[in-house]
């Protein structure tokens, strides 16, 4: 099962990817904007999600997935990560968000990073 420390790990092993702290919480951003954080006691993370993605993957999974109230206007969703099965699947959902906020310039220059489950 990973933990905050793998999120951290494999979130800052992404390419031009910083951590900082805001609202209290650690944040992951690519070239300053924004794709993921540890909210609250670090057991879930927050990634970018289309809407529509979102609510599917709710509804499909709901052990793991769900929408915070705050967040449901946004394209974010959250994960457990007592139910993430390993750091290959925690991989692909953060490298997902990645390209979701990264600029053109990055996923040209990172094309292994372009399509789910080749990162």
């Amino acid at each position: 099962m990973p933990d905050a420390e793998d999120v951290r790990r494999i979130a800052l092993s992404l390419p031009d990817t910083t951590e900082k702290i805001a609202w209290s919480m650690p944040t992951f951003r690519v070239a300053g904007k924004m794709f993921a954080t540890l909210p609250e006691d670090e057991t879930s993370i927050a990634v970018r999600c289309p809407k529509e993605e979102r609510d599917e993957l709710v509804l499909a999974e709901p052990e793991k997935f769900w929408t915070a109230d705050h967040e449901a206007q946004f394209a974010w969703v959250r994960a457990r990560l007592d139910a993430i099965e390993d750091e290959a699947e925690l991989r692909d959902i953060l490298a997902d968000s990645w390209r979701q906020a990264a600029p053109p310039r990055l996923m040209d220059a990172h094309p292994e990073l372009g399509l789910p489950g080749t990162g």
